[in-house]
């Protein structure tokens, strides 16, 4: 086992599918010689090149769009968007081509394609560095769509992400990109719609969403102390869902609370809960809880910022307003 952060688990699975497959491609920008605005690519270009690590022009639509066109020509394309608000630049090839290709041709046409984009939530970078995008992403048939939580998910799925015949939006956390984890030497892989169960309890299930997976965690260690045991669980990939861990979970505590730092309305939050309730209602002991960012436009300023993003404390008032 070796001890690395978030960034540098990344940044091995996609070089160790680099040097298995020659045809994996890197398409972004300042991901060269630069290594990526956080450090994620830092070191491909001086191993594998500029034909196979290729920096790209400011421009979204076009670094996603050579993608595509990569990746039905048979070389499977990784491509990274600087933040996952620039995703509004780039929905036309992920939803109109590569998410429909393969199905409009009658399976004659794959698309190994990877769109890799960070969400910079909690730092301060305002209204169009902050977003939390991933309910568009899940509401369309034919994208596979990750949020890994610590860097031995990060490794195992990024790789297992390459390999896929089809597209998937891989997407990370910028706040968790130096947190620090044990990943094992010998190569691994983690199928995609596996949850993690990252803890078992009997009184209440959290079903934490990327970053919010390590504060549901310290949640859950501080209402231990109250006498309240937390299963949490880590979806990890969101299509396909693992709705059936959390239903069989919810089977034995009877309460959920669904957390990401996404706005609330129409968020992945509210379709796990309504998964939950058409196939688990007679467990429910009480309403599904949705803990999850306020829905107004995201602040710069940290003070604000503070305000709209959930925390621990949000968790831990949130368990203990069941009266459990």
């Amino acid at each position: 086992m070796t001890e690395l952060t978030y960034a540098q688990a990344i940044n091995a699975g996609i070089r160790e599918e680099m040097q298995r497959d020659n045809n994996v491609v890197v398409l972004g920008e300042d991901i060269g010689k630069y290594g990526g605005v956080f450090g994620v690519t830092k070191g491909l270009y001086d191993e594998f090149g500029a034909e196979r690590v290729r920096d790209c022009p400011l421009n979204e639509a076009a670094i996603v769009g050579f993608g595509v066109g990569l990746a039905i020509s048979g070389k499977p394309a990784i491509t990274e968007l600087e933040f996952m608000d620039f995703l509004t630049f780039c929905m036309d090839p992920i939803v109109n081509q590569a998410a429909k290709m393969r199905f409009f041709w009658g399976g004659q046409v794959e698309v190994p394609l990877v769109v890799r984009m960070p969400i910079a939530s909690t730092l301060g970078f305002g209204t169009q560095h902050s977003q939390s995008l991933e309910a568009w992403l899940m509401h369309i048939p034919g994208l596979k769509l990750v949020m890994p939580s610590d860097p031995y998910d990060a490794k195992g799925l990024v790789k297992t992400s390459i390999r896929d015949r089809n597209p998937v939006i891989f997407v990370e956390n910028i706040s968790l990109y130096a947190t620090k984890g044990e990943v094992p030497d010998e190569e691994y892989l983690i199928p995609l719609g596996k949850a993690n169960i990252k803890r078992t309890g009997s009184d209440l299930t959290i079903v934490a969403i990327s970053s919010m997976v390590p504060k549901a965690i310290q949640a859950a260690e501080v209402l231990a102390k109250d006498g309240i045991d937390v299963t949490v669980i880590d979806p990890r990939s969101l299509c396909p869902l693992d709705i059936e861990t959390i239903i069989e979970s919810v089977k034995q505590t009877g309460r959920l609370i669904v957390s990401h730092v996404a706005h609330k309305t129409g968020g992945v939050g509210a379709e796990i809960a309504q998964q939950v309730t058409e196939q688990a209602f007679d467990y429910l002991d009480a309403p599904v809880m949705r803990v999850a960012a306020k829905d107004v436009p995201i602040a710069a300023s940290q003070v604000l910022e503070a305000a709209i993003f959930p925390d621990v404390k949000d968790l831990i008032d949130a368990s203990k307003s069941f009266s459990i």
